[in-house]
């Protein structure tokens, strides 16, 4: 708790060994505090938190055997990239000479084997981010914290240090923990992702299965596009009336578009199809992304960019269709 405000409340999860789980949630979501409870910067107003089965809670962050990485980097700037990556194993006692092979094998693994004489002020954004990753894993801890490791970089920069973030977790195996709201990088990295808001666990799951079964309104909004169906246009009285607290939803790349004047569907009995008007297209490199006005409601579409793609237009009547499988309900 800060003061009368409850950050995290309620929040009981295991992370299985070797994991790579990822603490998804907007500003305000509690994610963060769990993390510097894990890490041990904060200590829980109640509760346990258990590493291996030994309880940790009352032992201080510098006690846990565990590596951080924050999304400043932090890393040391009066020392060389070498000095960075031998101070948390001097700290633990080891000798010189294992320290030097210990580094400059790590320093390989990372690519920056002829960076270990500069200065961190030295190096890009994204040479700094690979030496606080070599920092947090040189000490061979069990635990790995990740603080929005990506969170500084550009998007090609992330989607690079992605990549090897993914190889690096292969390769040392190491329990992960990452904090981050970002989608893509949720999805992109995880084994499974836990969906806060406001202190509270909202879904645990696969991203696979976050994505496509969403839980509830939230978590469908929160990770992407959704269309929501419960205007009349769209599903009937009857099929509402068997659930009052759940929403039907489909994904916007689930939906097709097309001229209205386009030949007949083959499968219209398994397909929900409906006619609107084009009020916005946004071309976004491989996709479109059009917004499309059917009654009451704005139905968003993604689709590929193809050649010899019809292109529509703002004002354009349209069809859209999708799967009558491909919805799923969601509580509201």
């Amino acid at each position: 708790m800060y003061g009368l405000v409850t950050a995290v409340r309620d929040l009981s999860l295991s992370v299985r060994r070797g994991e790579f789980l990822t603490i998804l949630g907007p500003s305000g979501s509690g994610k963060t505090t769990a993390l510097m409870m894990l890490a041990g910067f904060e200590a829980p107003s109640e509760g346990d938190i258990l590493i291996a089965g030994k309880s940790v809670a009352a032992v201080p962050s510098y006690g846990r055997d565990q590596g951080i990485v924050f999304q400043s980097y932090a890393l040391f700037p009066h020392l060389t990239v070498r000095q960075n990556l031998e101070f948390p194993l001097e700290m633990r006692g080891m000798k010189a000479a294992e320290r030097a092979t210990r580094v400059h094998s790590m320093l390989e693994r990372v690519h920056l084997a002829d960076f270990g004489g500069r200065m961190p002020s030295q190096l890009s954004g994204g040479q700094q981010q690979r030496v606080a990753l070599a920092r947090a894993l040189i000490a061979d801890s069990p635990v790995l914290l990740l603080d929005e490791p990506l969170g500084a970089l550009d998007r090609n920069l992330r989607e690079q240090m992605q990549s090897e973030i993914k190889s690096l977790h292969k390769e040392f195996g190491k329990t992960t923990i990452c904090v981050t709201h970002d989608q893509e990088e949720a999805l992109t990295l995880s084994d499974r992702i836990v969906v806060m808001r406001a202190g509270r666990i909202e879904q645990c799951d696969t991203p696979e299965a976050l994505y496509d079964r969403p839980a509830t309104r939230f978590v469908a909004n929160f990770l992407g596009e959704a269309n929501f169906l419960d205007d009349p246009v769209f599903v009937s009285g009857d099929e509402r009336a068997g659930a009052p607290e759940s929403l039907p939803m489909v994904r916007p790349e689930r939906v097709r578009i097309a001229s209205t004047a386009a030949a007949s569907l083959d499968n219209a009995d398994r397909r929900q199809i409906v006619t609107g008007s084009v009020e916005e297209m946004i071309y976004a490199g491989p996709l479109r992304k059009y917004r499309v006005r059917v009654g009451n409601t704005v139905l968003f579409v993604r689709e590929h960019v193809a050649s010899g793609q019809q292109v529509f237009t703002p004002g354009d009547e349209v069809r859209l269709d999708w799967l009558r499988a491909d919805v799923r309900s969601v509580k509201a």
